[in-house]
């Protein structure tokens, strides 16, 4: 069993950063790869940034160059670091992290970002 927490959220004006921050517990070996997903209320699930056990990195359009996602595994956590904040950010964030036994799911953290 995994379990996923994400903090960080909050409002803050267009322009401005906020850092998530995913934390795992459990059977945190199992876990290779974490993505963070958000959604929007009347939008589909957008995968915003996945990133590897190793470090490897991958972005949405939508957020490259604006967000950076980076991980420690010696604290089981991940973050992802989001500037030039925008209003369409505004959604619910949460990680992910699938195994091989089942994807794994925090209950997400509220970004709202205003004009």
């Amino acid at each position: 069993q995994v379990h996923l927490v994400e903090s960080g959220g909050g409002l803050v004006q267009a322009g401005g950063s906020l850092r998530l921050s995913c934390e795992a517990s459990g059977s945190t070996l199992d876990i290779n790869t974490i993505n963070w997903y958000r959604q929007a209320p009347g939008k589909q699930r957008e995968l915003v940034a996945t990133i590897s056990r190793g470090g490897s990195a991958n972005y949405a359009d939508s957020v490259k160059g604006r967000f950076t996602i980076s991980r420690d595994n010696a604290k089981n956590t991940v973050y992802l670091q989001m500037a030039s904040l925008k209003p369409e950010d505004t959604a619910v964030y949460y990680c992910n992290a699938p195994t091989l036994e089942r994807d794994y799911r925090g209950s997400g953290t509220q970004v709202t970002v205003s004009s």
